[in-house]
């Protein structure tokens, strides 16, 4: 193996390694999760050349001046405030979802009106138009980090791979869209979820044992496991690889609305129509913790990209935020006037942004609850709200039929 060159990842802050293996470019990472602005770099650097072969001791100052960098990049202070800056006609009908690519200078929006359309940023211009779906397009993604393909899913029952450069479409799925990496998930209102290859559009596994329809996917990090949410009220934990259940966690009282895995892939979120939020240990598949608190159903869950806050959003209208290994909330999310149905922390994990039925956005500093910001202008409920990578650019997407970008 021959080490080519490092790469820095700020969020959440790592180091990818590429190098050259049999003729073929590869890439690993060094999480570096619990770096601190406090972290000595030379014993840190000193434990990364113990448990990485690739590193040398030619090269340990600069890794330790990428610690430095990355250290520099925690202290910087986020005092963004964000300004409108467009409004885009997008669809005909309401929009479900928003999504950025990696580098956050195209995004894509789905629709009722059974399309996706792809957007420069920059200048709010229509790129494509990915037309095939029969009933309303839910679910949107890239393949992040290379941003060259495009999956929709859509209530016609099936999930379709598009080129995001052309946007001709390559395959269509039967069942509804999980993410991609080199498969696809797709779960199904027949109880069931499927992998499927991404090039050759083969379908790879069924996964069977859930006994309600599943409506929550989400890969884990290195893309080894799958998680499903049912509204069995269970989750099931799946091995990629063989296709075979490798826990079932049982313990919520009503439908799940979402799931997701932490960065390194210890631990899984989940919500529920129960009211509460839970904490699983993927490993064990243990329940850890279950966290109460609001007072109607949980409609969306999510980590910071660090693992370490959890936030939640509710019919209730309030959001809340808190510590993955206390447990305990830390900040309650008060000022809405209406259900928020969409939440998610800033690359940062400084912030919290919401979506909500009230017409607006808000803005939040994720540790002491403040709103911060009211992004207001739609004039219907937002169904959706993403940042970019850097997280400086914002776009709310609306069932008044437009998104709107905030920088």
């Amino acid at each position: 193996m021959k080490l080519k060159r490092f790469l820095l990842r700020y969020y959440p802050p790592g180091i990818i390694l590429e190098y050259e293996k049999g003729g073929f470019l590869r890439t690993k990472s060094i999480e570096l999760l619990d770096l601190t602005p406090e972290t000595n770099p030379d014993e840190l650097v000193e434990e990364i050349r113990q448990s990485e072969p690739l590193v040398t001791k030619a090269q340990a100052d600069q890794v330790k001046q990428l610690v430095i960098r990355l250290q520099k990049k925690q202290t910087q202070q986020d005092h963004h405030r964000f300004c409108f800056s467009k409004e885009l006609k997008a669809h005909i009908l309401p929009l479900t979802n928003v999504a950025f690519d990696k580098s956050g200078s195209r995004f894509i929006t789905g629709s009722y009106d059974r399309t996706c359309r792809v957007w420069d940023t920059a200048s709010g211009t229509e790129l494509h138009v990915l037309e095939g779906h029969r009933n309303v397009v839910y679910a949107i993604a890239f393949n992040n980090p290379y941003g060259d393909k495009i999956a929709t899913g859509s209530f016609d029952k099936t999930c379709k791979l598009w080129c995001a450069e052309t946007g001709k479409c390559f395959h269509t799925y039967r069942g509804h869209m999980g993410e991609i990496s080199t498969l696809v998930a797709t779960s199904s209102m027949d109880t069931t979820a499927k992998l499927w290859d991404v090039e050759s559009g083969e379908e790879v596994a069924t996964l069977t044992g859930h006994t309600a329809e599943v409506l929550s996917l989400c890969f884990n990090t290195v893309g080894s496991q799958l998680v499903t949410g049912s509204f069995d009220h269970t989750v099931t934990i799946w091995d990629v690889a063989s296709g075979r259940r490798v826990h079932t966690l049982i313990g919520h009282m009503g439908e799940i609305s979402n799931t997701q895995f932490n960065w390194d892939c210890s631990l899984i979120v989940t919500g529920s129509m129960d009211k509460t939020c839970k904490v699983w240990e993927t490993v064990s598949g243990k329940c850890v913790a279950t966290l109460t608190g609001h007072k109607e159903e949980v409609l969306d869950v999510c980590f910071d990209l660090s693992g370490q806050l959890i936030a939640t959003a509710s019919a209730d209208g309030t959001a809340r935020v808190f510590s993955t290994a206390t447990h305990q909330c830390l900040a309650t999310l008060e000022g809405h006037d209406g259900d928020i149905s969409k939440i998610c922390f800033s690359p940062q994990g400084t912030r919290v942004l919401t979506a909500s039925s009230d017409k607006t956005a808000r803005l939040w500093d994720a540790h002491s609850g403040v709103c911060l910001q009211v992004l207001e202008g739609h004039t219907d409920e937002i169904f959706s709200c993403v940042f970019n990578y850097e997280g400086d650019t914002i776009i709310t997407g609306s069932k008044d039929n437009t998104c709107r970008i905030w920088y």
